[in-house]
């Protein structure tokens, strides 16, 4: 497995992975796919944090990034997410090895908090707790339960209060 940049030449193997990672019967638009089209669309994908996995030079994997403000800072975080993986390569160290990548990314690039809406049975191994517990809230109330953050190296106990995602999340 190869782990890199994102291309825009991977921008359809992209679009398949989040929509075969996400599927639901009697769903024919995939809302991870399309936010992720927006985010590219608005220019909000951090290019250093939209990453593939490929085996044998196949895009298996996807996990991107895009700004984000907590409190009045709008350099301290980045909105981690979504993070897919073909069905077919699930369970096989992809997602783990992405997740990897991007904190390790995003700690280089200088912010201060990796945040995200996800699992937290999955995403605790990778050092995320609840966002709550460092202060920040997210957008939704009810996200609190699944609304996560991991500290980065320029982290500081002021990167707290309201978290923003980038625009194309409110567009969901």
């Amino acid at each position: 497995m190869l782990i890199r940049q994102a291309t825009r030449s991977d921008e359809n193997a992209i679009r398949a992975v989040h929509t075969a990672a996400f599927a639901q019967d009697g769903l024919d638009v995939v809302p991870e796919a399309v936010l992720v089209d927006g985010l590219r669309a608005d220019g909000d994908l951090v290019p250093a944090l939209s990453l593939v996995a490929t085996v044998d030079g196949v895009v298996v994997g996807h996990a991107c990034s895009s700004p984000a403000v907590v409190g009045d800072d709008p350099k301290s975080a980045v909105g981690f997410g979504p993070l897919g993986v073909l069905p077919s390569s699930q369970r096989a160290g992809v997602g783990s090895a992405l997740v990897h990548a991007t904190a390790g990314a995003a700690n280089a690039l200088g912010y201060g908090v990796l945040v995200l809406l996800g699992n937290p049975a999955y995403y605790t191994r990778f050092g995320f707790v609840l966002a709550e517990e460092l202060g920040i809230t997210p957008p939704v109330a009810a996200w609190a339960p699944h609304f996560q953050a991991r500290t980065l190296a320029a982290y500081t106990p002021e990167n707290r209060g309201a978290f923003r995602y980038a625009p194309a999340f409110d567009r969901l």
